[in-house]
């Protein structure tokens, strides 16, 4: 489990200096949920990306643990009845712009498109945080106190 984590941390860290702070001494370099104006960027972002098919309320698709038709698992909901709070920062940053399927372990099939051809890196976090904005706030301590235990170690 070790060696994911470490896997996980080298492949979220290659990706840096990723929004336009007006401030280049203060880079952000995580999808901070408080940060005003990076959720602010992320709103419309998530809302012509993403919403399609994870929902315009985060819900994602109706009997998303089943695949589809086409062997693909269907879109997860990314509030708090989804998995998406249960993955790292770096983790969701590489699946939203590689793709689920360079991601996925064997034998799941992704039906999750890459975006890094099309979205910088600034705004894919920026769409994070937006998501990670609209969870309760249980869950967001939750999964700030993951990140800072993946820090620590």
């Amino acid at each position: 489990m070790g060696v994911i984590i470490v896997v996980l941390g080298v492949v979220g860290s290659a990706y840096v200096n990723v929004l336009d702070t007006g401030d280049e001494t203060q880079p952000i370099t995580w999808a901070d949920p408080d940060n005003i104006a990076m959720v602010e960027q992320g709103g419309p972002i998530y809302a012509e990306f993403c919403a399609s098919c994870h929902g315009g309320n985060l819900e994602g698709q109706p009997n998303w643990r089943a695949k589809g038709q086409d062997g693909r698992m269907l879109a997860p909901p990314h509030d708090a009845s989804g998995h998406t709070w249960h993955h790292p920062d770096q983790l969701l940053f590489a699946i939203t712009k590689d793709g689920g399927q360079k991601k996925a372990p064997e034998g799941f099939i992704s039906g999750m498109p890459g975006f890094g051809d099309i979205l910088s890196d600034g705004e894919i976090l920026a769409s994070l945080a937006y998501i990670k904005s609209r969870w309760p706030e249980e869950i967001r301590k939750r999964h700030a106190l993951m990140m800072e235990r993946m820090k620590a170690n």
